[in-house]
């Protein structure tokens, strides 16, 4: 009888964590209609979102793959296709071409921040009134609050918004904006 409790009671457990582990497990966020998986780099990850065509092709022309596969950890705030195809007409196709390298690679690294940064982190930094992050370009972006959003301003003070936040990767987090930031 003892021996049958601690039987029940053994089973009972097993299928009380695999339950509670199904429970828990989290579905991949999904980006441009595909999911981004947490083991997998930022450009890993990237190359999959349909939103992010174009950002993919400026990172691959200013060279910034393994960069952006490395170790990290990275926040990078990604802007959509729409946020490039919102910068005055001809600007992507000037930018991508290997004699601009040096100005795309800036506009580029003005999106990365060294560091780990999710969504409450930078909830935090606003709050505590500490709302400015280094680039990896060397310039500085400011967050505010807009009601439930954050919002990223650049230099020029141009804003965008952080349309979907905590896209976990393994070499750090993406943040999607709606516009492109400028130095």
């Amino acid at each position: 009888m003892l021996r049958t409790k601690k039987m029940l009671v053994a089973t009972f457990l097993v299928i009380s964590t695999m339950f509670v582990g199904l429970v828990m497990a989290e579905e991949p966020v999904k980006v441009g209609g595909q999911p981004m998986y947490a083991n997998k780099t930022i450009v890993d990850n990237a190359v999959n979102s349909a939103d992010h065509t174009t950002l993919v092709a400026a990172v691959k022309a200013a060279g910034l793959v393994d960069t952006l596969k490395g170790k990290g950890p990275f926040t990078v705030f990604a802007p959509v296709n729409a946020a490039f195809s919102a910068l005055p007409a001809g600007t992507v196709d000037t930018l991508l071409k290997p004699e601009n390298k040096d100005k795309l690679t800036s506009i580029l690294t003005y999106h990365v921040v060294a560091g780990n940064f999710n969504a409450k982190a930078l909830e935090a930094m606003i709050k505590a009134g500490k709302s400015k992050l280094k680039t990896v370009q060397g310039g500085e972006l400011t967050l505010v609050r807009n009601g439930d959003n954050i919002i990223v301003r650049d230099a020029k003070g141009g804003e965008a918004n952080i349309s979907i936040t905590n896209v976990t990767q393994s070499n750090g987090v993406i943040h999607v904006i709606d516009k492109v930031l400028l130095p």
